[in-house]
C-alpha cells in the first residue's frame, strides 16, 4: 500500500460532489423505476399478523437494521435477524405470521441464500431488496423491489456507497408509504418515543409540569403592594394572580409592573392590586399539552400563564423555568 497523497480542498470538495451527485442519481433513477411491485410489497406487510424480520449480511445488515428500527417506531412492529446466526437457531425468530425483507445488493451473499429454502419451505412471504433480480434471493422472493445503482459513488466502483443509499432510501420510502396507509400519527410516535423531544412535546401536559395550587402566587382585589410584593417573593415566580371572591385571576402583577411604578413616582403606599394589575391575564387548562402553553408565552412575550380549572378558579402556575426542566423547550 503506497503513502496517500495529499490532495487540496478544492479537490476533496469535488470528490464530495461527485459521490453526493452519484448517490442522488442513484436514488431519483431508483423512483422512476418504482412499479406495483412496490405497491405489492406494501400490501403483503399490512396483512401481516405478525413482525417484519429484516436480514442481510455486511453493509446491508446494518442498513437492514436501520430500516428495522425505522419500521418498528412508525407503526409496522419489525425487527432485524442477522442471516449468519440464523441457520444454528435463530431462524425459529421467525414466525408462519411473519414478512421476511431480505437485502441483498448482489443477491449471492452465501449467509443469506443459505436460509431462503428454509424461509420459503415456512411459507413466509419474502420481500428482497436486491440490485440484481435474477440472483438467488431475487428468484426465491415472491416480491422484488430493484435497488439496483448504474455505479457506486466510490472511485473504484467497489465499496457500498450509491447502492447501500439506495437501500436506505427505499427502507424510509416502505416506511413512509405504510405509516401512512396505517393513519399512524404524530402523537402515536411520540408514544413510541416517550423519552424523546417529540414524546415529550406531544405528551407532557401543563398538569405535569405546573406549581399545584398551594405554589401558585395569589392576591385579593384590595390587596396592597406590601402584600403582592411578599406573595411574589414566597411564591418565586415574579409575578402574582389578583383574584375575584372566587377564587378566579382577573388580572396579574409583576416585578417589571413594580419597577414601572417606582419610575413614574406612584404613591407605593396607596395603590391596590386592582388598580396596578394587567387585566385578563393569559391563562391555560390543567388538559392542554405543555407546549401550547409554551407557544402561549412566547406570542405573548410573557414568561409565566396562569392556570385555570374548568370553572376558571386558579388551580396552579407555570413558568418558562418550569417548561425548561421538563425539557419541553
Amino acid at each position: 500500500m503506497t503513502a496517500p497523497a495529499s490532495l487540496d480542498a478544492t479537490r476533496l470538495l469535488d470528490l464530495a460532489r461527485e459521490a453526493l451527485a452519484t448517490e442522488a442519481e442513484a436514488v431519483q433513477a431508483m423512483a422512476a423505476r418504482l412499479d406495483d411491485r412496490f405497491a405489492q410489497a406494501a400490501d403483503t406487510v399490512l396483512a401481516c399478523r405478525g413482525r417484519v424480520v429484516v436480514t442481510g449480511m455486511g453493509k446491508s445488515g446494518h442498513v437492514g437494521r436501520k430500516i428495522a428500527a425505522t419500521l418498528a417506531s412508525t407503526g409496522t412492529p419489525a425487527m432485524f435477524m442477522h442471516p449468519a446466526e440464523a441457520r444454528p437457531g435463530d431462524l425459529g425468530m421467525i414466525t408462519p405470521s411473519d414478512v421476511v425483507l431480505a437485502i441483498s445488493n448482489s443477491g449471492e451473499s452465501e449467509e443469506l441464500t443459505a436460509i431462503l429454502p428454509l424461509i420459503k419451505r415456512m411459507g413466509v412471504p419474502l420481500i428482497a431488496m436486491t440490485g440484481r433480480a435474477e440472483s438467488s434471493l431475487g428468484r426465491h422472493a415472491d416480491v422484488v423491489l430493484d435497488t439496483g445503482v448504474a455505479k457506486e459513488a466510490c472511485p473504484h466502483n467497489l465499496a457500498p456507497t450509491a447502492s447501500t443509499t439506495a437501500q436506505m432510501a427505499m427502507g424510509d420510502a416502505l416506511a413512509v408509504a405504510l405509516l401512512s396507509a396505517r393513519g399512524f400519527k404524530a402523537d402515536d410516535f411520540a408514544r413510541s418515543h416517550p423519552g424523546g423531544a417529540l414524546g415529550r412535546k406531544l405528551l407532557t401536559l401543563v398538569s405535569d409540569v405546573m406549581r399545584p395550587s398551594a405554589d401558585a402566587p395569589r392576591v385579593p382585589l384590595g390587596a396592597r403592594l406590601t402584600e403582592m410584593m411578599r406573595e411574589i417573593s414566597a411564591k418565586g415566580l415574579g409575578a402574582t394572580a389578583v383574584v375575584d371572591g372566587d377564587g378566579r385571576p382577573v388580572g396579574i402583577f409583576t416585578d417589571g409592573d413594580l419597577r414601572r411604578l417606582i419610575e413614574r413616582g406612584a404613591d407605593l403606599q396607596a395603590v391596590t392590586a386592582e388598580q396596578v394589575m394587567h387585566r385578563g391575564p393569559r391563562t391555560v387548562r390543567p388538559d392542554a399539552l405543555a407546549v401550547e402553553a409554551a407557544d402561549l408565552m412566547e406570542q405573548h412575550r410573557i414568561t409565566s400563564v396562569l392556570v385555570v380549572d374548568a370553572q376558571g378558579r386558579l388551580c396552579g402556575a407555570l413558568n418558562s423555568h418550569d417548561l425548561m426542566r421538563a425539557k419541553v423547550i
